[in-house]
């Protein structure tokens, strides 16, 4: 048999696995029980009825921990999973106290003993966590995993496939090298993994127990030659799995839905999903109603600066790209002179730019000729926050924001808003250059995919100070 050049482990996935949950319930059960024995006893408890009552609480938070998912697969993975422990351990300590409340096993515990209990058991859990995943490099760097995985085919599936596990990989699958019966016309090393053999060699490695996983990765349409290798595979023990087409790996890491019972990768989904979209309408309305009266002094004292320094109405009326690239009217208070006025933004507007009026120069530096959008917010065809819309026009170093960026119109997927997450960070005014336009759609992408209440309220507390200190809008 050819030598192996990779580091192996005597410790099998199974026992890995079995090993690490047990410990992991193990300390879960020592971080919730512990604290509140210690607490129980400071109330002055019996020291039995302390630890009963820390032994039955430890048992039920383990219980809805795992109704929880806390040790399913993603246990394995490189995420942290701070949101998950949070909700589990939150869910897990209300029904404590209230089954200590209902039994009245709560004897001489105060709420500063709760509160003492939750943050402890929580800094506990989070600090467990990253123990965890410390031990798992450390299992990895020794060549433990729960598959030892080898790739069938050093196709560009394979070669795509081994890529991508090198970037991702975790402690579920450490992969050991390819397969292919091309053996003579590979080099030895492919993608800097070693190409370990042929078909024989692999069934070799089976029959040692040096592998567990075998991943095919062969064209689909090589269908018989698949069904040659599955059918020499079957006779052992070893799990087989199909590995899709190349192309499919550019979704690898997309949430996976089903349709009619067909995994499906999801490719775009609804940014704002169940009751998020009445959420964030019913803070455009309350907090939108609250600035529009509080500022409408400001709106009238700017109309009456405007009708004095220059000829025109007070407001500017701009078609702009809003929700699911439908074009809405955009309101703002008028800043260039009327006759020099830009429709449809083919001109961005410079340092000392010729068309804007003196009041307006003031404006813009201060993005007050934003306010009336506030109508636009309370009509529903805006948003306080959201990616800003653009004119139908506007360009970057020469080239339409739609032809710039390849992921541009992904940002129409919610309300265009009055400010965003890529203003607070600086990237507001002229688009002189692609790389600015890009990272405005990154940004814009990063808040839709990340909304919430409070992000909306962080990026808006934001606001004020970016604009005050900015020196990008002209």
């Amino acid at each position: 048999m050819k030598a192996l050049q990779y580091k192996t482990s005597r410790l099998s996935g199974n026992s890995l696995a079995r090993y690490a949950l047990f410990l992991s319930r193990l300390l879960h059960a020592m971080a919730v029980g512990l604290p509140v024995c210690l607490l129980l006893r400071q109330a002055g408890t019996d020291v039995y009825y302390a630890f009963y009552a820390g032994l039955s609480f430890s048992a039920i938070a383990l219980l809805v921990f795992q109704v929880l998912g806390i040790y399913s697969n993603s246990f394995f993975t490189n995420n942290y999973r701070f949101k998950k422990t949070v909700l589990s351990w939150s869910a897990a300590f209300l029904a404590l106290v209230i089954l200590m409340q209902g039994v009245g096993q709560a004897q001489g515990l105060e709420t500063m003993h709760y509160v003492i209990w939750f943050v402890v058991t929580l800094i506990a859990l989070v600090g467990l966590r990253l123990l965890t995943l410390r031990v798992f490099r450390w299992l990895m760097r020794a060549g433990a995993y729960l598959h030892r995985s080898v790739i069938w085919g050093c196709t560009l599936s394979g070669c795509e496939l081994a890529r991508y596990l090198r970037q991702k990989q975790d402690i579920r699958s450490g992969l050991l090298g390819f397969v292919d019966d091309r053996i003579g016309r590979l080099d030895p090393v492919v993608e800097g993994i070693p190409v370990l053999g042929d078909t024989k060699e692999l069934v070799s490695l089976i029959q040692g127990r040096k592998v567990d996983q075998v991943l095919v990765a062969l064209p689909w349409a090589a269908a018989h030659r698949m069904e040659q290798i599955m059918a020499v595979l079957r006779s052992y023990s070893v799990e087989v799995l199909l590995v899709p087409d190349m192309s499919a790996f550019r979704y690898a890491g997309n949430r996976i839905s089903e349709v009619g019972g067909m995994p499906m990768f999801n490719v775009s989904d609804f940014p704002l999903r169940g009751w998020s979209p009445v959420l964030k309408r019913a803070e455009d309305l309350v907090i939108g109603s609250i600035m529009l009266v509080a500022l409408m002094p400001l709106l009238l004292l700017i109309a009456l600066l405007i009708k004095l320094d220059s000829k025109g109405p007070v407001l500017f009326k701009q078609k702009r790209y809003g929700y699911n690239n439908v074009l809405i009217k955009v309101y703002k208070f008028r800043t260039m002179y009327h006759a020099e006025r830009d429709m449809d933004a083919s001109q961005q507007t410079v340092k000392g730019d010729a068309r804007v009026t003196r009041i307006g120069r003031w404006l813009r530096r201060s993005s007050l000729d934003e306010l009336p959008q506030l109508l636009n917010v309370l009509s529903g065809r805006m948003s306080l926050v959201g990616p800003r819309p653009h004119a139908t026009a506007t360009k970057a170093a020469g080239v339409l924001f739609e032809n710039a960026v390849q992921n541009y119109a992904a940002r129409h997927r919610v309300k265009p808003g009055i400010t965003g997450w890529a203003q607070v960070n600086g990237y507001r005014g002229e688009t002189d250059t692609l790389q600015k336009i890009e990272k405005r759609v990154e940004y814009d992408l990063e808040y839709i995919e990340n909304w919430s209440i409070l992000f909306d309220l962080y990026i808006l507390l934001r606001t004020i100070p970016s604009v005050l200190f900015s020196k990008e809008a002209y």
